[in-house]
């Protein structure tokens, strides 16, 4: 069983929107769409509105979710031999950091975009500008400057989830701890800040892993608060209702579980509940914690 329900007309749509910018990008530029919202994410709002600023390509799959579990696994013991198989590796370019951008921008190819994006405020407030929600000719510049510094794709300005994800981890990178939400305990705790997407493991004060980013539950589906236990880890698991792997998945809450994706970690939806990571730092997960480890969860998901 799996934590996720296809949502099979949602699907048919995105695919819709993902033909319609494939085909757009040879056509010259054409003007803006109407703005979107500022401020806060809403629930429902950056999914309907933006789409990834790069068009389709074999590695970088137009999926709005991933086939996490959602019922707890069948555990059993897996063989040495199953074990002594590496999963393997993400497509080159799967971890791009490609923006999610409004329709009308991506279709235009505009090389400023005038619409304050969901992120605004947020963004705002970590460039040292005005704090208004607004977007301005020169929020504009200093957006796309960070953005050409950290190679995230459209340089255009747009405050979306990549740009602000990727700055979130540069402010964690010192002390991801540093506001005391995750409990320092003598033993590991692999830590999960839903507010900022980010996970990392202490023992004591020292982190030992990360922070990396991560992509938490969706609204409806959010991954469960409160303090878990890591008890199953299966290397090579695969969902049993889609046939989709799961890389290096640690089962810590029921179906939830830490694994790797083979996309995106940065879609404007969440997940079905699991903890979502790139494949190297799932591996490199897979090695730091062990089997009763504890996972402590809090926050909540921007958009949720």
């Amino acid at each position: 069983m799996i934590c996720r329900r296809t949502e099979f007309g949602r699907r048919i749509k995105y695919r819709g929107i993902a033909v319609l910018l494939a085909a757009a990008t040879a056509l010259p530029a054409a003007g803006t769409a109407a703005a979107v919202p500022s401020g806060s994410p809403a629930p429902g709002g950056p999914e309907t509105e933006l789409v990834p600023g790069v068009a389709p390509g074999p590695s970088q799959p137009w999926q709005i979710d991933t086939p996490d579990q959602m019922l707890p696994p069948k555990v059993y013991r897996p063989t040495k031999r199953e074990d002594s198989v590496e999963p393997g590796d993400a497509a080159k370019g799967a971890y791009d950091l490609i923006e999610y951008v409004p329709l009308g921008d991506a279709v235009a190819r505009v090389s400023c975009s005038k619409q304050a994006g969901p992120y605004q405020r947020q963004v705002e407030r970590w460039l040292k500008r005005k704090v208004d929600g607004k977007q301005s000719a020169a929020d504009c510049k200093a957006i796309r400057a960070f953005q050409k510094k950290y190679k995230i794709k459209p340089a255009i300005g747009f405050a979306g989830p990549v740009t602000w994800s990727r700055m979130m981890l540069i402010s964690a990178r010192k002390n991801p701890n540093s506001a005391k939400k995750c409990p320092v305990r003598t033993y590991r705790v692999a830590c999960v800040d839903l507010s900022r997407q980010l996970t990392w493991v202490q023992k004591g004060r020292k982190v030992v892993f990360g922070p990396v980013p991560m992509r938490s539950g969706r609204a409806g589906a959010r991954t469960r608060s409160g303090w878990h236990t890591v008890y199953w880890k299966h290397k090579n698991h695969w969902s049993t209702l889609y046939n989709q792997p799961m890389p290096y998945a640690q089962f810590f809450d029921g179906g939830q579980a830490f694994h790797a994706v083979y996309g995106s970690i940065y879609t404007t939806v969440g997940s079905w509940g699991c903890v979502n990571l790139t494949l190297p730092d799932a591996r490199k997960l897979w090695n730091v914690l062990k089997k009763g480890d504890r996972v402590y969860v809090w926050g909540r998901r921007p958009g949720t």
